[in-house]
């Protein structure tokens, strides 16, 4: 049978597989046949067992102490005089005599001007361009992208990562194989990229951001990094810190406002300008291998023909415009990715709309210049939305800036469509409904449970955000915590808001999977439809008493949300978080130091002297595990630290940790008393181990017809584990950390749980953790709160997709062994109904999809 680029069907009729094994369809070009693996033998990523290290990597610094030294200075953006500071000091406690040869600043920045040449250093170039007459001047700096990726295809650590054939992988469900999505090369982009290229050749993907940033040591000074990454690389190596990490790879010019043309249009299409010819110097050593491409000796030793392209450009809306030549926000067709008229950014239709190309844009362009009258050419390019100006794109055969902008989750969902509107939007009824109100939604955000990864809000009513990632986290919580203080018959449309923000949500939670599969982006797609059918509702039935407009383009764009995944993978792939962590403030004490003319130069040669570092780091790294495996050391023993005195107590997938001192039973019922849960601790501990041991047949000490256990046996308390669980996103494994501890920094916590019993799944919160001995054997035991008495169904949990749970009465705790738990849980008091608690299913993407199989599988 063909492969469906949905479902891949078996290879062979009547064949049968595992379930959950992982089907691979290699791309033509490769000659390779598709293969079917074992879940469990299914690798990805290289297996190589590293290069050969250097015999004195840390060169052209004397001694290793010597590059310690400078690559400390270097970090902590020490001034002149303070490295020579320090270099007195280690000369002076040096009691060891180990080598240390530097004696001055001077001597720490010769080191590194001689390491520079390891990697591709920046280039300055002067841009000149004239405007009215006008000439301007610009100071360019880049580092050539074809020499940077050169730099990672020759080195033996990263080459064995690369991955340069496209692949179509799948995972079978026990009827059929699912496709699924996550890196670049597993996408629909990649394989067509290949397809077009000679069947010799690799295709080479570059991953380019741009964004200007203020930069807060220099006041209103800002700068314009670009950074590059490589496609081909897994998303570890690629979104992670080091050399094969994101790269600054440009600086580009700003122009000032010019008074004497700050009223004049044209001037607009000036900076665009200088914006594309700045780029098109970047992406100059790419291009010119795009027709041919280019031969490169890789890190095995074998030559190898590559075809660059630009796979993604990820960006905000505002420099998306700029990428794209269009008039942006204001114009008929503020979009960058089709041609929806702003009239209808609203709509719920937006997504039908022809997608704009490269050719025809180019067409038109080409029709506006041959007019003679500007009336006549400014109403082609208007049809559009166009610039009048020369994309740097058109030097990259086949690749085309329009699907190379991909969607953006941090500015146009956390800051944009929720936190500058939906947000707002609610914060304003909810203020509308008075101060307690405010105070209510407030208090329901302070008791929510602390969750890892999870920002903690005492307060959201009173207090402006800027940070995205507290906008994401305020969406994941704000329906929880609001529910109750918006009456679906006294806050109609506030209520209708309310339920808009859970379809946002929920969307929004498909679009940040880490692995997408056909089904879950086609369950995003619904949810988007269904949260645009919904919006849509709002604004109509809104609109009588406001006058905000939703015709923007962050409310449209995550119509492409959904593409750009086929396209490209998961979001992660082309999200702007990852970018803008690496251009933050620059440091003045380092900048003070520096005799460079402007700030670009200083920021550079201290980007580019980090790279050195870090490349140097990873020499001496490679260099101490060959030494570590070899059994000499690379490092001296006083470099090693202690072990940690408290470690893990480990069990199947639960690790048990902050262990307490050990306590008799007798002491453990005298020390909760007055919580009915410990009510005969030891007699139920008693029948709980007899009734466990019958059931997994453990034969019982010699004699004895059950398990009776004394006031002075003892038991040992945990108060902290580790679950560790199979991600039921990416089925990799993941880990939640979990308290029970009656004093957290100075609070109780008791952390819930799911549970597997013998009945099916059930949430529970945990009262005690510990262990046991019987004989030889230890027993890692946890006495729980059950969370499954039955409760009663509200129509907003139909509204809101709430999964409602109520506690059994506390003397009803029992006892599980801690294998039994699944993985954590949040939970959260339903203050209507207090009795009852809702599951935070926000949490996390594994979380968000268990609970909505739980939901697919309940009974109605």
């Amino acid at each position: 049978m063909s492969f469906n680029e949905d479902l891949a069907e078996p290879l062979i009729d009547g064949e049968t597989y595992e379930l959950d094994s992982i089907r691979t369809e290699y791309h033509p070009h490769t000659g390779k046949p598709p293969q079917v693996h074992n879940f469990s033998e299914f690798q990805r990523g290289a297996s190589s067992c590293g290069p050969r290290p250097k015999k004195r990597p840390w060169e052209p610094f004397n001694s290793r102490l010597d590059f310690d030294a400078a690559d400390l200075a270097l970090e902590a953006c020490l001034s002149v005089a303070q490295t020579e500071r320090l270099i007195k000091l280690i000369r002076r406690g040096n009691l060891k005599q180990e080598e240390f040869t530097l004696r001055n600043f001077k001597d720490i920045r010769s080191r590194w001007e001689a390491a520079s040449h390891r990697v591709t250093p920046f280039t300055h170039e002067k841009l000149s361009l004239a405007f009215h007459q006008k000439e301007f001047k610009f100071d360019l700096y880049y580092r050539p992208l074809w020499d940077w990726i050169c730099d990672l295809l020759r080195d033996p650590k990263f080459g064995p990562h690369f991955v340069f054939d496209a692949q179509r992988l799948s995972k079978y469900d026990g009827k059929q194989f699912v496709r699924f999505f996550d890196e670049p090369w597993t996408a629909n982009s990649f394989w067509d990229h290949q397809s077009k290229i000679p069947p010799n050749a690799k295709p080479l993907a570059f991953i380019l951001y741009a964004d200007k940033a203020k930069l807060s040591s220099f006041g209103r000074a800002k700068g314009y990094p670009v950074i590059a990454r490589c496609a081909n690389l897994p998303v570890h190596i690629r979104n992670g810190e080091g050399i094969g990490g994101g790269r600054v790879v440009g600086w580009l010019p700003i122009p000032k406002e010019d008074p004497e043309f700050a009223n004049k249009p044209g001037f607009v299409n000036f900076k665009n300008a200088v914006w594309h010819e700045s780029f098109l110097r970047i992406l100059h050593s790419l291009a010119q291998w795009t027709e041919d491409g280019g031969w490169v000796n890789c890190w095995d030793n074998i030559a190898r023909l590559f075809y660059p392209l630009i796979l993604i450009l990820a960006a905000d809306y505002e420099e998306q415009m700029v990428m794209a030549l269009l008039r942006g926000l204001m114009s008929g067709f503020p979009c960058p990715i089709c041609l929806v008229p702003k009239s209808e950014l609203s709509s719920a239709e937006g997504g039908t709309y022809p997608h704009r190309t490269s050719e025809e844009t180019q067409a038109l362009i080409t029709e506006a210049r041959a007019q003679n009258r500007i009336e006549d050419k400014e109403k082609i390019l208007k049809s559009q939305s166009l610039r009048d100006v020369d994309s740097s794109f058109r030097i990259m055969k086949r690749s085309h800036v329009f699907p190379a902008l991909s969607f953006d989750r941090l500015h146009y969902n956390h800051e944009g469509l929720f936190g500058d509107h939906l947000f707002v939007e609610l914060q304003r009824y909810i203020k509308s409904a008075g101060r307690a109100a405010i105070a209510e939604v407030d208090n329901n955000f302070s008791v929510m449970p602390r969750w890892r990864n999870l920002n903690h809000f005492d307060e959201v009513m009173s207090i402006t955000f800027s940070d995205g990632s507290k906008h994401q986290d305020i969406a994941k919580l704000i329906v929880f915590a609001a529910h109750s203080v918006l009456d679906p018959r006294t806050h109609k449309l506030a209520y209708l808001l309310l339920r808009c923000i859970r379809l946002y949500v929920e969307f929004e939670m498909y679009a940040g999977l880490e692995v997408h599969t056909t089904e879950t982006i086609e369950a995003g797609r619904h949810s988007l439809a269904q949260f645009s059918m919904f919006m849509e509702k709002y604004i109509k039935k809104s609109a009588r008493e406001s006058d905000k407009n939703w015709n923007f383009p962050k409310k449209h764009l995550p119509f492409h949300l959904f593409d750009d995944i086929e396209a490209k993978g998961a979001t992660r792939n082309f999200g702007t978080e990852y970018n803008e962590k690496m251009h933050g403030p620059i440091k003045e004490s380092f900048l003070r130091r520096t005799n460079f003319k402007n700030i670009a130069g200083q920021i550079l040669r201290f980007d580019h002297w980090n790279l050195v570092s870090e490349y140097i780091s990873s020499e001496i790294a490679t260099y101490d595990a060959h030494m570590s495996r070899s059994g000499s050391p690379g490092v001296d023993e006083d470099d090693v630290g202690d072990m940690d005195s408290n470690q893990l107590h480990e069990t199947s997938h639960v690790h048990l940790g902050a262990k307490q001192k050990r306590s008799t039973l007798q002491a453990v019922e005298e020390q909760h008393i007055d919580d009915e849960a410990f009510r005969n601790f030891q007699s139920r501990l008693s029948i709980y181990m007899t009734n466990t041991c019958k059931a997994l047949d453990i034969p019982l000490p010699t004699g004895a017809r059950s398990i009776e256990f004394l006031p002075d046996d003892e038991v040992t308390e945990y108060r902290f584990l580790k679950v560790q669980f199979e991600s039921s996103v990416d089925w990799r494994p993941s880990m939640d950390y979990l308290r029970c501890s009656p004093c957290f920094h100075n609070v109780d916590r008791h952390d819930c749980i799911i549970v597997k019993t013998d009945k099916g799944f059930i949430f529970a919160r945990l009262a005690f953790v510990f262990t046991f001995t019987i004989g030889s054997t230890e027993y890692p035991t946890a006495l729980i709160h059950p969370y499954d008495a039955p409760c009663q169904q509200l129509p907003k949990d139909k509204h809101f997709h709430f999964w409602r749970v109520k506690p059994q009465p506390r003397a009803r705790s029992c006892f599980i062994s801690v294998r039994s738990i699944i993985r954590g849980a949040a939970l959260t008091s339903d203050p209507s109904e207090p009795a009852d608690y809702l599951v935070i299913d926000t949490v996390d993407s594994d979380m968000f999809l268990r609970m909505k199989k739980m939901h697919s599988e309940a009974p109605e």
